[in-house]
């Protein structure tokens, strides 16, 4: 937007404001960050607490449940697990492409990149989903047991977050093709980009901790 006000006239911006900011200084904030940046960085923040209490809460249940049925040593398919990982991973060079392309004003390549991001991210819910399938025929729900409890909120909260993600990355492609950006695309670009690459580190994390580290077995 700020380039927007630019362009349509010099003399202007210097009125509007003594060091010429223009319209991006009205929405700046006193930390130097425009006003949609903090509010993303304080959401993620928030979103940090969030997967921090469900990662805490799955770690202390996985491996001592009174309930019985599968355990995640019993269901787990460490391989195909990997492969989805490195998919959503993989998303994360595409969704920097797309930034490149913003920034250079190649509408064509950052719409492809986006696409190919969105793509990505719909293999990975869809592995998950075909995960989910297969654990629940192999005897693991939601209300099984604890640990059948807490992975599936976990790992559907982190889900349901890349579903929104996959959203937003198609709602910038249908905007750009309705000629709703800006020429200048980047900042918006930038915004959904920050959600990906935090859900992206989310799922790391969440990776490490439930499919890789043991879960220890109970004693006796």
């Amino acid at each position: 937007m700020a380039d927007v006000a630019i362009e349509r006239g010099d003399g202007h911006g210097a009125a509007s404001g003594g060091d010429g900011g223009g319209h991006a200084d009205e929405h700046a904030t006193t930390t130097g960050l425009p006003s949609t940046k903090l509010a993303m960085w304080l959401f993620l923040a928030s979103e940090c607490l969030l997967f921090g209490a469900l990662i805490s809460t799955y770690i202390l249940y996985r491996g001592s449940d009174p309930l019985g049925g599968p355990t995640p040593e019993d269901v787990y398919d460490i391989p195909y697990t990997s492969v989805s990982s490195f998919v959503l991973l993989a998303s994360s060079l595409t969704m920097v492409l797309a930034l490149a392309a913003a920034q250079k004003r190649d509408i064509v390549r950052m719409r492809l990149w986006l696409l190919t991001t969105a793509l990505l991210g719909l293999s990975f819910v869809g592995g998950q989903v075909y995960e989910f399938t297969t654990f629940y025929n192999e005897g693991l729900g939601i209300d099984t047991n604890l640990f059948g409890t807490t992975f599936y909120v976990l790992t559907g909260f982190h889900g349901v977050h890349v579903t929104v993600g996959i959203l937003m990355l198609l709602s910038l492609v249908g905007m750009s093709w309705a000629d709703r950006l800006p020429p200048d695309a980047s900042f918006p670009v930038e915004m959904i980009g920050l959600y990906w690459h935090f859900v992206d580190i989310v799922w790391i994390v969440i990776f490490t901790v439930v499919y890789l580290i043991p879960s220890g077995a109970p004693p006796g």
